[in-house]
């Protein structure tokens, strides 16, 4: 995926974060990483398991109608504490309050460039 997808899927992704009113959105950029799992990561906290799945259905519907891309994988949508989507390069973190702070993944990545919307 080129520089210019991938910024649009994040652009897209963001966008649907923020129609469900995600808070907290941050873009931790990792292409200067070496070995890391992902080029992006982008978190965001939701208040409860409802707007949890709302915000992850959300991208889903809307990457897949605006950009016609599909997730390699989906995870933790059952419990809706945290669901992760992974879209290869770019891999969105939704976490509540409560685990966003416990497993700290901004700190685990350091090294990385932080951008916050």
């Amino acid at each position: 995926m080129s520089k210019k997808e991938s910024n649009k899927l994040i652009d897209t992704i963001v966008d649907a974060i923020d129609d469900v009113k995600g808070e907290d959105i941050t873009l931790l950029d990792l292409t200067e990483i070496d070995n890391s799992v992902a080029q992006y990561f982008i978190i965001c906290s939701a208040k409860t398991n409802t707007q949890v799945n709302a915000i992850s259905s959300n991208i889903e519907k809307k990457v897949r109608n605006q950009i016609q891309e599909r997730p390699i994988h989906v995870e933790g949508k059952e419990n809706a504490q945290w669901v992760l989507i992974d879209y290869g390069n770019v891999v969105v973190h939704i976490f509540q309050p409560i685990y966003r702070e416990y497993y700290d993944i901004e700190s685990m990545w350091g090294d990385a460039k932080l951008v916050t919307y």
